[in-house]
């Protein structure tokens, strides 16, 4: 049975213009694809422009260049009435919970907000009772309705924007960060929380974050990403079970195992040096001044996107026959 492709992003690009001539290379010619029902995640260090990556998804970023696909169309070039349709199909969860609700208004004030600017459910009781069963599904009761945010707790307040978000019935959702600004305990509980919802409601997500222990639980597949460029991407299970890029390895390692002896003995690959700055990023490879396995070609070519195994893509000169020859030297890399 063939997956439908619900979004397509290709070659995008988000650039951003700043004072004395400098651009700032947020996003720079990543692609992939997401499938109906599955959640993508989206992982790499703070500033890689994972989040710039969705917000120019769902428009809240003009792109500078590529495409973006939702369901067949061009998400850049909707007409008026096919952007309420698109954003009515796809909404977003906010990284921090304290600063994506306004503390003037209610919950019920706040989950009804998206429900009035597309004039759904205009009955006053259907759209009440609509907010009580929102407020159910996310772990809270009926009395929250018309308590303010500061009211609750990070936890709490998270599940209310996953509510606002669920207000409109979207087919797809973009959680930009959902629990990086959460508590260790409530953590799990947000993303068991997601997960029952995407079963209830055949959700898809695109879930950003820079944890990967969390990522793993919730994932099908997973994108790599590093200083605005897409380095590696596959299924869940095969990105923790045989890392190929150099980055994605380095990311793995230092997630610590619960297990003293295997954590005292196990080796790590720990990396040199400061993120570059995306307004001056290197030449070749990105990666090249942090990577352990850097050559003279990554200095000067830039790796080309490829399917080194089936259905795992990586961008990485490791993997290039055309400058590695027949050399084994992607087994280096996975085993060190």
């Amino acid at each position: 049975m063939t997956k439908h492709k619900l979004l397509e992003v290709k070659n995008l690009k988000k650039y951003f213009h700043l004072e004395k001539g400098k651009t700032l290379k947020a996003v720079d010619d990543v692609s992939f694809d997401i499938y109906k029902g599955e959640t993508f995640g989206l992982v790499g260090e703070s500033g890689c422009g994972k989040s710039t990556t969705g917000r120019t998804i769902i428009s809240l970023y003009n792109r500078t260049d590529g495409e973006v696909r939702y369901d067949g169309k061009n998400v850049h070039t909707l007409t008026e009435k096919e952007k309420l349709s698109f954003y009515r199909n796809v909404q977003m969860i906010f990284q921090d919970p304290y600063a994506s609700l306004n503390p003037r208004s209610t919950v019920r004030e706040i989950i009804a907000e998206p429900m009035e600017a597309h004039g759904l459910y205009t009955d006053k009781k259907e759209r009440l009772e609509r907010i009580y069963q929102l407020l159910e599904d996310v772990g809270l009761n009926r009395d929250h309705a018309n308590r303010y945010p500061h009211e609750f707790s990070g936890g709490q307040r998270q599940r209310i924007g996953i509510a606002r978000a669920l207000a409109l019935n979207p087919d797809f959702i973009i959680a930009d960060e959902p629990i990086s600004a959460l508590d260790v305990s409530v953590q799990a509980q947000v993303v068991n929380l997601m997960k029952k919802l995407q079963k209830e409601k055949g959700l898809t997500y695109l879930f950003i974050a820079h944890d990967l222990s969390m990522v793993k639980h919730i994932s099908d597949r997973i994108g790599v990403m590093y200083l605005g460029h897409l380095v590696e991407l596959t299924e869940s299970n095969e990105l923790y079970k045989k890392p190929l890029h150099p980055y994605t390895q380095a990311l793995l390692s230092a997630i610590p195992i619960p297990d003293p002896d295997v954590e005292d003995t196990r080796e790590r690959m720990i990396l040199k040096g400061e993120i570059p700055s995306p307004m001056n990023p290197p030449s070749g490879c990105v990666f090249r001044t942090r990577c352990p396995f850097a050559m003279e070609a990554c200095a000067t070519k830039k790796p080309q996107w490829q399917e080194v195994e089936e259905k795992h893509f990586v961008a990485c000169h490791l993997y290039d026959k055309s400058i590695m020859g027949d050399q084994n030297h992607h087994e280096i890399a996975v085993t060190k």
